[in-house]
Protein backbone atom coordinates (compact mmCIF):
# COMPACT_ATOMS: atom_id res chain seq x y z
CA UNK A 1 0.00 0.00 0.00
CA UNK A 2 1.77 3.42 -1.34
CA UNK A 3 1.92 5.93 1.54
CA UNK A 4 2.75 3.66 3.99
CA UNK A 5 6.00 2.34 5.72
CA UNK A 6 5.35 -1.77 4.44
CA UNK A 7 4.01 -2.71 1.71
CA UNK A 8 1.69 -5.52 1.92
CA UNK A 9 1.32 -8.33 -0.33
CA UNK A 10 -1.19 -7.88 -2.77
CA UNK A 11 -3.84 -10.47 -1.88
CA UNK A 12 -3.96 -8.24 1.35
CA UNK A 13 -3.29 -5.34 0.04
CA UNK A 14 -5.69 -2.40 1.68
CA UNK A 15 -5.63 0.04 -1.17
CA UNK A 16 -9.23 -1.29 -2.57
CA UNK A 17 -10.72 0.11 1.31
CA UNK A 18 -8.83 3.41 0.85
CA UNK A 19 -11.05 6.48 -0.75
CA UNK A 20 -10.60 6.96 -4.63
CA UNK A 21 -9.43 10.29 -3.69
CA UNK A 22 -8.68 11.78 -0.48
CA UNK A 23 -11.40 13.26 1.33
CA UNK A 24 -12.64 16.98 1.35
CA UNK A 25 -12.10 17.95 4.66
CA UNK A 26 -11.68 21.73 6.08
CA UNK A 27 -10.27 20.80 9.14
CA UNK A 28 -6.62 20.58 9.92
CA UNK A 29 -5.49 17.21 11.71
CA UNK A 30 -2.46 17.24 13.86
CA UNK A 31 -1.04 13.67 14.90
CA UNK A 32 1.57 13.60 17.96
CA UNK A 33 3.39 10.40 17.72
CA UNK A 34 4.88 9.00 20.05
CA UNK A 35 8.41 7.36 18.65
CA UNK A 36 7.43 4.16 20.26
CA UNK A 37 4.66 3.81 17.55
CA UNK A 38 6.17 5.00 14.23
CA UNK A 39 7.94 1.08 13.58
CA UNK A 40 5.39 -0.82 14.93
CA UNK A 41 3.68 -2.72 12.02
CA UNK A 42 -0.36 -3.00 12.65
CA UNK A 43 -0.23 1.15 12.72
CA UNK A 44 -3.75 3.26 12.15
CA UNK A 45 -1.97 6.46 11.21
CA UNK A 46 -0.51 5.28 7.95
CA UNK A 47 -4.30 4.57 7.04
CA UNK A 48 -5.56 7.68 8.31
CA UNK A 49 -3.05 9.90 6.78
CA UNK A 50 -3.50 7.65 3.40
CA UNK A 51 -7.49 8.65 3.47
CA UNK A 52 -6.62 12.26 4.01
CA UNK A 53 -5.29 15.35 2.01
CA UNK A 54 -1.48 15.37 3.07
CA UNK A 55 -2.23 19.55 3.81
CA UNK A 56 -4.90 18.46 5.81
CA UNK A 57 -3.19 15.67 7.65
CA UNK A 58 0.40 16.20 9.62
CA UNK A 59 2.46 13.67 11.63
CA UNK A 60 4.68 15.04 14.10
CA UNK A 61 6.81 12.22 16.28
CA UNK A 62 8.55 12.88 19.39
CA UNK A 63 8.13 12.97 23.51
CA UNK A 64 9.31 16.63 24.17
CA UNK A 65 7.56 19.92 21.94
CA UNK A 66 8.23 23.55 22.24
CA UNK A 67 8.30 26.81 20.89
CA UNK A 68 11.96 26.31 20.03
CA UNK A 69 11.57 23.16 18.81
CA UNK A 70 8.76 23.26 16.66
CA UNK A 71 7.36 26.90 16.10
CA UNK A 72 4.62 25.41 13.73
CA UNK A 73 3.09 23.84 16.41
CA UNK A 74 3.64 26.38 18.90
CA UNK A 75 2.08 28.77 16.44
CA UNK A 76 -0.84 25.93 15.86
CA UNK A 77 -1.62 25.54 19.77
CA UNK A 78 -1.89 29.12 20.42
CA UNK A 79 -4.88 29.75 18.05
CA UNK A 80 -8.35 30.28 19.19
CA UNK A 81 -9.63 27.51 16.54
CA UNK A 82 -7.68 24.77 17.79
CA UNK A 83 -8.70 21.83 20.02
CA UNK A 84 -6.82 19.20 21.33
CA UNK A 85 -8.62 15.49 21.88
CA UNK A 86 -7.63 14.20 25.15
CA UNK A 87 -10.27 12.86 27.87
CA UNK A 88 -10.59 13.82 31.11
CA UNK A 89 -11.77 16.16 33.96
CA UNK A 90 -11.41 19.13 32.57
CA UNK A 91 -12.10 18.40 29.01
CA UNK A 92 -15.51 19.50 27.33
CA UNK A 93 -17.77 17.02 25.08
CA UNK A 94 -16.69 17.73 21.18
CA UNK A 95 -20.46 17.86 19.72
CA UNK A 96 -21.42 20.49 23.03
CA UNK A 97 -18.61 22.36 22.79
CA UNK A 98 -19.02 23.50 18.84
CA UNK A 99 -23.02 24.51 19.54
CA UNK A 100 -21.71 27.16 21.64
CA UNK A 101 -18.06 28.31 20.51
CA UNK A 102 -17.66 31.83 19.22
CA UNK A 103 -14.88 30.41 16.77
CA UNK A 104 -15.93 27.20 14.89
CA UNK A 105 -12.69 24.79 15.26
CA UNK A 106 -9.80 24.77 12.26
CA UNK A 107 -7.74 22.45 13.91
CA UNK A 108 -7.45 19.35 15.95
CA UNK A 109 -4.74 17.82 17.88
CA UNK A 110 -4.56 14.32 18.56
CA UNK A 111 -1.75 11.95 20.61
CA UNK A 112 -1.17 9.07 18.95
CA UNK A 113 0.79 6.31 21.41
CA UNK A 114 0.04 4.23 24.28
CA UNK A 115 -2.85 4.93 26.91
CA UNK A 116 0.67 5.67 28.83
CA UNK A 117 1.99 7.47 26.38
CA UNK A 118 -0.53 9.69 25.35
CA UNK A 119 -0.64 10.77 29.53
CA UNK A 120 3.34 11.49 29.22
CA UNK A 121 3.04 13.70 26.15
CA UNK A 122 0.14 15.64 26.89
CA UNK A 123 0.64 16.79 30.96
CA UNK A 124 4.95 16.86 30.44
CA UNK A 125 4.39 19.98 26.89
CA UNK A 126 3.10 22.90 28.02
CA UNK A 127 2.23 23.77 24.13
CA UNK A 128 -0.23 20.87 25.13
CA UNK A 129 -2.37 23.62 28.06
CA UNK A 130 -3.18 26.03 25.30
CA UNK A 131 -5.56 24.37 22.99
CA UNK A 132 -9.18 24.12 24.63
CA UNK A 133 -9.17 20.10 25.85
CA UNK A 134 -12.03 18.16 24.43
CA UNK A 135 -12.97 14.32 24.79
CA UNK A 136 -15.79 12.19 22.45
CA UNK A 137 -18.66 11.55 24.07
CA UNK A 138 -19.23 8.10 22.46
CA UNK A 139 -20.40 4.35 23.20
CA UNK A 140 -19.34 2.80 20.49
CA UNK A 141 -16.84 -0.15 21.10
CA UNK A 142 -13.12 -0.12 18.80
CA UNK A 143 -13.07 -2.36 15.82
CA UNK A 144 -9.63 -2.02 16.07
CA UNK A 145 -9.42 -6.01 17.67
CA UNK A 146 -6.43 -7.19 17.13
CA UNK A 147 -4.68 -5.01 19.43
CA UNK A 148 -5.52 -4.85 23.30
CA UNK A 149 -6.84 -1.53 24.22
CA UNK A 150 -7.03 -0.65 28.63
CA UNK A 151 -10.98 -0.61 28.48
CA UNK A 152 -13.92 -1.60 26.26
CA UNK A 153 -14.47 2.36 25.49
CA UNK A 154 -10.93 2.91 24.10
CA UNK A 155 -10.40 4.22 20.64
CA UNK A 156 -7.71 3.45 18.36
CA UNK A 157 -5.67 7.02 16.86
CA UNK A 158 -8.12 6.41 13.43
CA UNK A 159 -11.23 6.32 15.09
CA UNK A 160 -10.76 9.24 17.24
CA UNK A 161 -10.29 10.81 14.31
CA UNK A 162 -12.82 9.38 12.39
CA UNK A 163 -15.59 10.35 14.69
CA UNK A 164 -14.05 14.08 15.39
CA UNK A 165 -13.52 15.00 11.68
CA UNK A 166 -17.19 13.59 11.57
CA UNK A 167 -18.89 15.80 14.19
CA UNK A 168 -16.40 18.98 13.44
CA UNK A 169 -17.33 18.51 9.93
CA UNK A 170 -20.83 17.24 10.26
CA UNK A 171 -20.13 14.46 7.73
CA UNK A 172 -20.86 10.88 8.98
CA UNK A 173 -19.47 9.74 5.49
CA UNK A 174 -16.43 10.61 6.52
CA UNK A 175 -16.06 8.41 9.91
CA UNK A 176 -17.50 5.23 7.23
CA UNK A 177 -14.97 6.20 5.14
CA UNK A 178 -11.81 5.82 7.48
CA UNK A 179 -13.31 3.39 9.28
CA UNK A 180 -13.50 0.96 6.10
CA UNK A 181 -9.37 0.42 6.66
CA UNK A 182 -9.45 -0.50 9.66
CA UNK A 183 -11.87 -3.06 8.82
CA UNK A 184 -10.44 -4.84 6.25
CA UNK A 185 -6.74 -4.94 8.09
CA UNK A 186 -8.32 -6.84 10.91
CA UNK A 187 -10.39 -9.25 8.66
CA UNK A 188 -6.85 -10.04 7.13
CA UNK A 189 -5.22 -10.36 10.39
CA UNK A 190 -7.75 -12.52 11.86
CA UNK A 191 -7.83 -14.94 8.68
CA UNK A 192 -4.09 -14.91 8.55
CA UNK A 193 -3.97 -16.15 12.35
CA UNK A 194 -4.21 -12.92 14.63
CA UNK A 195 -6.52 -13.32 17.57
CA UNK A 196 -9.55 -11.04 18.92
CA UNK A 197 -7.81 -8.62 21.70
CA UNK A 198 -10.07 -8.13 24.58
CA UNK A 199 -9.38 -4.74 26.40
CA UNK A 200 -7.52 -5.39 29.66
CA UNK A 201 -10.56 -4.12 31.72
CA UNK A 202 -12.93 -7.07 30.09
CA UNK A 203 -10.24 -9.54 31.22
CA UNK A 204 -10.16 -8.45 34.51
CA UNK A 205 -13.84 -7.98 34.94
CA UNK A 206 -13.98 -12.26 34.06
CA UNK A 207 -11.34 -13.23 36.07
CA UNK A 208 -9.14 -13.76 32.66
CA UNK A 209 -6.60 -11.79 32.65
CA UNK A 210 -3.33 -13.84 31.92
CA UNK A 211 -0.63 -11.96 34.17
CA UNK A 212 -0.19 -12.20 37.82
CA UNK A 213 -1.69 -8.23 39.52
CA UNK A 214 1.10 -6.26 39.81
CA UNK A 215 2.91 -5.38 43.60
CA UNK A 216 3.65 -2.10 42.55
CA UNK A 217 0.61 0.18 44.25
CA UNK A 218 0.11 2.51 41.78
CA UNK A 219 -0.25 -0.39 38.92
CA UNK A 220 -2.71 -2.33 41.28
CA UNK A 221 -4.69 0.97 41.73
CA UNK A 222 -4.94 1.30 37.97
CA UNK A 223 -5.96 -2.49 37.27
CA UNK A 224 -8.91 -2.00 40.65
CA UNK A 225 -10.08 1.24 38.70
CA UNK A 226 -10.41 -0.95 35.51
CA UNK A 227 -12.24 -3.66 36.99
CA UNK A 228 -14.69 -0.78 38.69
CA UNK A 229 -15.21 0.74 34.99
CA UNK A 230 -13.29 4.40 36.43
CA UNK A 231 -12.10 5.84 33.87
CA UNK A 232 -8.14 6.57 34.22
Amino acid sequence: MPGTATYRPQKVCLCPFLPAHPLHISTHLYIIQHPAEENKVLRTVPLLAACLPQDKCKVKIGRRFSEERDPELSTVCRKSGTLILYPGAEAANLEEFILDSPVYPSTIIIIDGTWSQAKDIFYKNSLFRHPKQVQLKTSISSQYVIRMQPTNRCLSTLECAAVALSILEKNNYIQETLLRPLQALCSFQLQHGAQIRLSKEHLLKNGLYPKPMPKNKRKLRKMELLMNSVQI
